[in-house]
């Protein structure tokens, strides 16, 4: 149910053909059943990577859309003539120097720590209760010029070699394979052309 400022906790089903969805359907390619995803690269947590992904293998989880219209583009993706969006699976990135939950120390965390140039988090506790930490919860800004996610270097491997797909010339499937493993410096460094 819509809180009293019509936010829906939680989350929200997408419609293919919904044009208020259509960030999110550039990053979902139906008839192949895949999707533009950023994690940890498998064999190096130091590497971020853009792949496809099987729907498939995203069943029972939620995912935030980031990219060159959504909320102020805090990751500097793409460009008004060539947006660039990705799906990010919630609880992919996970944090090693955890601050504790002491108002202090979150806010020491987020302005002094390298993995605290990040909007938030949300910790999984053993009872199954989520909580989430908001930069703006603490007096924080967001966005911020230089976040966690393009401090690291990102590797495009679209997995694509099990069977040919022939994408629309313009979606960002099609962009993607056509920088198939090359390696960027940082997020921001991707630039597509046609």
């Amino acid at each position: 149910m819509p809180d009293e400022n019509g936010h829906i906790p939680g989350w929200v089903p997408v419609e293919k053909n919904n044009k208020q969805y259509c960030w999110h359907s550039s990053v979902v390619n139906y008839e192949f059943e895949i999707a533009l995803v950023l994690k940890h690269h498998p064999d190096d947590s130091g590497l971020l990577e853009i792949t496809a992904v099987p729907l498939s293998d995203l069943l029972e989880q939620t995912l935030e859309l980031i990219g060159t219209n959504i909320n102020g583009n805090p990751y500097g993706l793409g460009s008004k003539k060539h947006p660039l969006h990705l799906l990010i699976p919630h609880g992919a990135f996970q944090i090693r120097n955890l601050p504790s939950l002491k108002h202090s120390d979150l806010l020491s965390w987020f302005e002094g720590c390298r993995e605290g140039k990040i909007e938030g988090i949300v910790w999984h506790c053993n009872d199954g209760c989520l909580i989430k930490v908001h930069r703006h919860h603490l007096g924080l800004c967001w966005p911020i010029p230089d976040t966690y996610m393009n401090s690291k270097p990102v590797i495009i491997n679209m997995n694509l070699n099990k069977r040919d797909y022939a994408f629309d010339t313009k979606c960002l499937f099609n962009h993607f394979s056509k920088i198939d493993h090359q390696k960027f410096s940082r997020l921001k460094d991707i630039i597509l052309d046609e």
